[in-house]
């Protein structure tokens, strides 16, 4: 028996999360930094005799059931899911419409910052390119995503974690109107080794829905808000010199970039941080950290900071006495991978 695989993976945003989004891209242009790491959201495909269409979710220990011959029903259950195979089902390569099961999980929770929801979506199209032989591009694969999410389902949100999970790697990607260019960046193995040594990932606890953050950040931006405005501009600006930094090695202004980065960050919106996510990040740089951020729209989930090697040892045992135990993670360089696999019965 054939089966069909893929995974894509997560992504740590260093700089310029919430510039990628509308109508800010818009109207002013957006610029991101981010890098995608070993944690993965996983899809298989196993096609089956009857007319039906099983989708099998491990993250939110569901399973729905869709008929081929019934209009298909968004109903709070898997909705996501549903709206890329509707997107994407059709005839098999030899011509006849069949059912199929669908297995998904992935390596960190809906809503923990680090792109999971987009990356699960990226996963599946890669799924079905690989299955029905869709002559898709990578940038066609992340624009498909978005559309899926953002314009299908109307979930609120930016454009960069398509973008990452697809092409993998570092990525320096801007944001118009009508285009998104990624810009690939070569990482010299001693600058990844020592980034990959002293930027420490912690999970502060819990998940959230992104959609009422982003809210409050598109409200201010739209309606002017001067603090908020000049925050997004300035996030843009450090962007650049983020990227510089990292490029050239200097990974001391890198930290206190990110530092920079996450002042600003918290002015875009209120929900962005709370007292549990203050006290951690404030104790981490009594300790000794140069900086770092919430990954993702903020509110909860994952943290990184950037932590001397001296420092390391200190700031992970008085985070995990408040309750934000460190996770392991190592950078990738590969985006969106799919393969096929027979299994014996």
């Amino acid at each position: 028996m054939k089966i069909y695989r893929s995974r894509a993976p997560l992504r740590i945003s260093f700089a310029g999360g919430g510039t990628d989004v509308s109508p800010y891209a818009d109207e002013r242009g957006g610029l991101v930094l981010n890098a995608t790491i070993d944690k993965y959201a996983y899809a298989t495909l196993r096609v089956t005799q009857e007319r039906i269409i099983t989708i099998k979710s491990q993250d939110y220990r569901t399973i729905a059931q869709l008929d081929l011959d019934q209009p298909l029903v968004y109903d709070g259950q898997l909705d996501l899911i549903k709206a890329a195979i509707r997107r994407l089902s059709g005839p098999d390569p030899n011509g006849a419409t069949r059912g199929f099961e669908v297995f998904l999980h992935t390596d960190a929770p809906p809503g923990s910052g680090l792109g999971s929801s987009s990356s699960l979506v990226v996963a599946i199209i890669g799924l079905f390119k690989q299955w029905l032989r869709l002559p898709l591009t990578d940038y066609e694969i992340a624009a498909l995503a978005y559309q899926i999410e953002r314009i299908d389902m109307g979930i609120k949100g930016g454009h960069q974690d398509q973008y990452a999970a697809t092409f993998g790697g570092f990525n320096l990607i801007e944001f118009y109107r009508d285009r998104v260019i990624v810009n690939p960046l070569r990482i010299a193995d001693d600058i990844l080794n020592e980034l990959n040594y002293n930027l420490k990932l912690f999970y502060t606890g819990g998940t959230r829905l992104s959609a009422h953050i982003i809210d409050q950040q598109a409200a201010g931006y739209t309606q002017r808000n001067e603090e908020v405005v000049a925050a997004m501009d300035e996030i843009k600006r450090l962007t650049t010199e983020t990227k510089n930094a990292l490029l050239q090695g200097r990974l001391e202004d890198f930290g206190a970039l990110l530092h920079e980065s996450w002042v600003n960050k918290k002015k875009m919106a209120s929900a962005i941080t709370n007292p549990h996510i203050d006290e951690l990040y404030e104790e981490a740089r009594r300790l000794g950290a140069l900086g770092g951020k919430i990954s993702g729209a903020g509110g909860g989930g994952y943290m990184f900071l950037y932590c001397p090697y001296e420092t390391h040892a200190a700031i992970a045992e008085r985070l995990e006495d408040l309750g934000a135990p460190r996770v392991g993670f190592n950078f990738v360089k590969e985006g969106l991978q799919t393969w096929e696999a027979e299994l014996l019965n």
